[in-house]
């Protein structure tokens, strides 16, 4: 049971969602680093340029199944493409860590 932390979606008249206001910038990023000064040690997983402040940030980062250009782009990060080896790359950086 993850606990969520939404923006503030925006509906019109008939229920349809047309817009979303971000909470904060950059909220991800903010997030481990809020966790890491509670002195949690952080592995994030995500799988876009958005993610990528937030990998920084932890002490081990993952991508999961991203688009090769993100995988061009970080190649500093190891790539899960199904969810045994994400759960090996998570085992493997928290015996790091």
């Amino acid at each position: 049971m993850p606990t969520l932390f939404c923006h503030r979606l925006e509906a019109d008249a008939t229920g349809k969602l047309v817009n979303y206001h971000l909470r904060m910038p950059d909220q991800k990023r903010a997030a481990v680093k809020a966790f890491q000064g509670l002195n949690f040690k952080c592995i994030a997983a995500g799988d876009s340029y958005n993610d990528t402040a937030m990998l920084g940030q932890a002490e081990a980062g993952i991508l999961m199944h991203p688009p090769e250009n993100v995988i061009r782009e970080f190649p500093q990060y190891p790539v899960a493409r199904d969810y045994d080896t994400l759960r090996r790359y998570i085992d493997e950086a928290a015996a790091r860590i």
